[in-house]
């Protein structure tokens, strides 16, 4: 008999794992993208039981959710969510807009382009310099009392920004930038984000291939942000990663993710991929149980970077 406490853990679990899909159709930032491979790789995620599938816009200009549209339809809708984001307007050079005209337009578009009923979860992808961002996320609440999107969220904003586009206690969501070797927003923006029950999405959770362990010391150089101590200490945590990895037969890169997905404070971890390979890898993460000794561990040894 199948135990029940292990099932609900893996579910738990398997809900906190999504994908980051840049590399679906975002041929406006990244070079030599295959539009199959985009295909393969969100079909990759759905048969790997990876729930939430990320977007925005601003990936491929559309063409990421047309990719995504194409595959959910072979999927039973209930089975998984789906995140995107909006804030560069076409129709005026890219120029970040968040007024209210142009989010419920954006929302109607990405519905279209993902052919679906609802987005379960809408950001606001930047914030603009004119808009108040209450009344941007009002429009989108608006949209969420409509049925169109499920939650709402806002990317990249300051802390005052979140401040003020929750006046009106709106705000669901915030994805800013996160990880072991940066986690400036624990101390600038998890304590407003507790005390209002807002979720956070980090995203860059591996440091663009900095926490999969495949940098030496040597490589410093390549990571220009990082000071000589600083560089060192990643690499000592790192080596320490390695022997938790090795404990789980499990890899640098799937521990670290498993660290996200155990860590309370961490709604979802949506690391990205290019090849469907790399999902299979990512998915692999949910296979890897890591002790509260470990946990304590990998967080202290990245801590005070």
């Amino acid at each position: 008999m199948i135990d029940k406490d292990v099932v609900n853990q893996l579910n738990h679990k398997a809900a906190k794992l999504g994908i980051g899909t840049n590399k679906v159709g975002g041929h406006n930032l990244f070079d030599g993208l295959r539009d199959q491979d985009g295909y393969d790789l969100v079909k990759e995620a759905l048969d790997s039981n990876i729930q939430m599938i990320d977007t925005a816009f601003m990936y491929g200009l559309g063409r990421s959710e047309e990719i995504i549209g194409d595959v959910l339809q072979n999927y039973p809708r209930e089975n998984f969510k789906i995140a995107t984001k909006a804030a560069q307007d076409p129709n005026n050079d890219l120029k970040i807009n968040n007024t209210p005209a142009f989010l419920t337009q954006a929302v109607d578009d990405a519905l279209t382009r993902l052919k679906t009923d609802y987005i379960d979860l809408f950001y606001i992808h930047f914030p603009d310099d004119d808009t108040p961002k209450d009344e941007a996320v009002d429009a989108l609440t608006k949209l969420k009392q409509a049925g169109k999107i499920k939650a709402v969220g806002v990317s990249n904003f300051s802390l005052e920004q979140i401040k003020e586009a929750n006046k009106d206690g709106g705000v669901d969501f915030v994805e800013d930038h996160y990880n072991l070797v940066d986690r400036e927003a624990e101390t600038k923006l998890w304590p407003y984000l507790k005390e209002n029950n807002i979720q956070f999405v980090p995203y860059f959770p591996l440091a663009s291939g900095l926490l999969t362990g495949k940098y030496q010391p040597e490589d410093s150089s390549k990571f220009k942000q990082f000071s000589a101590d600083q560089f060192h200490k990643i690499m000592t945590g790192i080596d320490v990663v390695k022997q938790i990895a090795s404990s789980h037969q499990a890899t640098v890169a799937q521990t670290v993710l498993a660290w996200y997905i155990k860590n309370p404070d961490i709604a979802v971890v949506i690391p990205g991929a290019r090849q469907p390979q790399q999902v299979a890898d990512n998915a692999a993460t949910l296979k890897v149980g890591l002790s509260d000794d470990d946990y304590q561990t990998i967080d202290r040894v990245f801590s005070g970077i």
